[in-house]
Formats: structure tokens, sequence, C-alpha cells
């Protein structure tokens, strides 16, 4: 038996080589700090993009290189290691010699290598919510949320005609319509009433049912799925129905949403809630490790959110500027994580842009234009705005985002007129006030 390797002590080690643990990486070295960083990444590959994954990566429109965050000069040349392929299956917190806890210790990985630390950043982000129902794990029943999960649906694009894709949010879409402009016959099955159901509001739903309709993918709301149907050779050949109907298919791949990956802050002995509880400085609740992106649960970062108010947010933006306020945490500037929010969703000619949290609105605006193919919903909590869902409008987009983070309003009755624009609206405040 091989006695486990010990690597030197760093000052900063950073686990998991996701979007916001490569910002941290990034931002940290932008503020000063001169320690030595790893960067350790659970995949075989270096640090990537993964959006473009369901989209632009699938149709062959971009390769693997381009998708790649940073080259490997970078990482030497800014003394941060990159180690790829290392899980770590344990963290053990440090003491100093008066019993206090000051975030230093020891990662151990599942090889046995050990990454002592002075301190400990989780970018552990999240995972594919798996489907439990009989015929889950026969050949052909797929999910898409790593480059390796791309690749492998890619190797098999010249295998089937006939994909099911579970799940109507914004991954099953974007890779609906991807395999739907392949040439594919594709039918979504979405179990709630609505596509989008927990990110957009009813109007920008239905929106999408009809133009996705229109272009000729098969969409079955409310579907009660009891199990996969076997080929007779271990491959899916199917999607039966709670009716006992079956939906042909020989590829299924779910998008049911994603699973934060938990369990090292559990170990850890960290307060866990959909999430790592993390305070307005990216700090968990032992005050000394940082913990950013998809996996942390934080204080909702709209200006004027409720007070106690706490969201878990799965968007590249927000992994962006949640690591810019953990290298400022980790270098004793005490900034507090306060923005706008916004996603986007491409979806063949559908560009989706939202801006804000629709959280609490309990009023909403349309603007459509149906000669220009423009589509927008403003959402208002009594008559301030909070948010918009912008569908190849730009323009909309920009001066939602930008009101919000000035704390201005777009009235209602001005936004109903879809042939003023929303940024002379602001203009035109800005000048009266």
């Amino acid at each position: 038996m091989s006695t486990p390797r010990t690597r030197s002590e760093t000052g900063l080690l950073i686990i998991g080589a996701s979007q916001a643990g490569v910002q941290l990486a990034i931002s940290l070295r932008g503020t000063g700090f001169g320690e030595h960083i790893t960067l350790l990444g659970e995949e075989n590959h270096r640090p990537y993009q993964r959006p473009a994954l369901s989209k632009e990566f699938l149709q062959d429109k971009v390769d693997k290189e381009n998708l790649i965050f940073r080259s490997q000069e970078y990482w030497d040349e800014h003394n941060i290691e990159l180690v790829k392929g290392a899980r770590i299956q344990e963290v053990r917190k440090g003491t100093d010699g008066e019993n206090r806890q000051d975030g230093s210790g020891v990662a151990v990985a599942s090889d046995g290598t050990e990454y002592p630390f002075r301190r400990v950043a989780l970018a552990v982000g999240a995972r594919a919510r798996k489907i439990e129902i009989p015929g889950a794990d026969l050949d052909g029943v797929v999910y898409l949320r790593s480059a390796d999960d791309a690749l492998a649906l890619k190797a098999r694009l010249g295998d089937f005609q006939d994909a099911v894709v579970i799940g109507g949010g914004f991954i099953g879409l974007e890779a609906a319509c991807s395999l739907h402009g392949l040439g594919k016959n594709v039918t979504v099955l979405e179990y709630g009433p609505r596509l989008v159901g927990r990110a957009v509001g009813e109007e920008t739903s239905e929106y999408f049912l009809q133009s996705h309709r229109k272009r000729g993918i098969d969409i079955q709301l409310d579907s009660r799925m009891t199990g996969f149907v076997d080929n007779g050779n271990g491959k899916v050949a199917g999607v039966q129905l709670e009716d006992g109907s079956v939906v042909k298919a020989q590829l299924v791949l779910i998008g049911i949403g994603v699973v934060p990956n938990t369990e090292l802050a559990e170990q850890m002995g960290l307060e866990i809630d959909n999430g790592v509880v993390v305070d307005k400085h990216a700090l968990a609740s032992d005050g000394t490790t940082i913990v950013v992106g998809d996996v942390a649960n934080m204080p909702n970062p709209l200006p004027g959110a409720p007070e106690g108010e706490r969201i878990r947010l799965e968007s590249v933006n927000n992994a962006i500027e949640h690591a810019k306020i953990a290298a400022y945490s980790l270098t004793g500037r005490q900034e507090e994580y306060a923005g706008i929010p916004w996603f986007w969703s491409n979806q063949a000619d559908l560009k989706l842009q939202i801006a804000g949290l629709t959280l609490g609105y309990d009023s909403t605006v349309v603007r459509h234009d149906t000669e220009k193919g423009k589509f927008s919903v403003l959402y208002y909590r009594g008559e301030q705005i909070i948010a918009a869902d912008c569908v190849n409008t730009p323009l909309d987009f920009m001066a939602v985002r930008t009101a919000l983070g000035k704390n201005q309003n777009i009235p209602a009755d001005l936004a109903a007129d879809v042939s003023v624009s929303l940024k002379s609206i602001t203009v035109d405040l800005e000048v009266t006030a």
C-alpha cells in the first residue's frame, strides 16, 4: 500500500474549478492577494464554461477549446496551481495553539492525497437531479450537466431519431431546441402545468409554449411518467405515461433541475438549508470557510429585498459577482453582496434575458410587439418594478436592469405603451426629478 501524498500548504484551497471557483482565484489576484492558490477540479478537464453545452457546443457551433476559461500559462504566471481529477472526500479543519478556529486544515482526496491549507473555499456547485422511475438505468437515458455528458450525447447523435426531453426548464428547452435544430423528432414532457414554472411568470411561460409548438416541438404539460420502455436489449425505446401510452424515443434526456453539492459542508459541520448558508460576505456558519456560487444560500442581494429573505441563485452572473465579494472577504475588505441578479437562456431564435427577481410580485405589464417578434413582461410589487422577462428585447432588458441598479421605477402605466421605449421613460423621469 502506497503512503498518501501530502502537498505543500497553500494559502487558499479552492475546492471546485467551477465558474465561481475560477472567478474567485482571478479576483483574488486582482485584489493583490499574494499567497499561493490551489484550484481543485473534480473533472479531468481544464475549467470550462457550462452554458454552451446545451446549445452551441451540442450544435457544433463552438468546439471545446472555445469553452476553456484560461490557458495553463495564465495559471502558471499567477501562481495558481490547477489540479484536475481531484475528488475531495473529507475536509478537516485545524485549530491554533489556543484551540481557536483559524480557518486552516487539510483536505483529503479520494486517492489519499492531502492538501493542507491556510483557508478553504467551497465552489462545488450542483449536480443533475436524478429521476427515480423504473428503467432509469437503461442505455440511452442521459443527463446534460458536464462536459463529459455533452461529449457522450454528441457521440450518440447518429444513433437516434426520436428524442424525449423530460423537464421543461431552461436546460430541457435549450437541449430540445438544439436537438430539433439537428433534425431530431423532439417531445418535451413537463410534470408541471407550465414551462419554466420556477423562473418566469405565466405570460412568459405561455409565450414559450406557443413558440416552441409552432416550431414543431411536441410539448406535453402535466405529464406523469411511470417508467422507461426497454427495447429488449437494455436500451431505451420510449417513455411510458400514467395513462398507459408510450412516447417513442431512442434517447431520453433528463433535465429536472439540480441538487446543491452540500456533502462536504455537512461533513464539516456547516449550516445547511437548500445549499450552504452564508452571510453577505460569502462566509459560512463557522466564520472562516468561504462558499460561492450555485451551492451557496445567501441573503437576497436585490436592493430593497425584505429583511431576512434568502435565496440560492444558479447563474453565471451570480457566480462571478459572488466570487468577487468572497475575494474581498478573504483580503479583509468587508463588502456586502448587493446587486441585480440577471439570467439568460437561448432557445433557437428566442433570446430570453431576465433582470431582477420576481419574488413577491403582484402585478405584471406585458409588452408584445408581434410584428417585430419582441416580447417583455415587467413585474411589479405594489407600484415598484422588481424584475422583467425580455425575449428578443435587449433594450428593455438593459433599461430595467439599469433602473433596478439605480433604485429607479418604471411606472406601469407608461410601460404599457409598447411604442414607447423603456429607456426614454427612465430618462424623462431623471430629467423631471
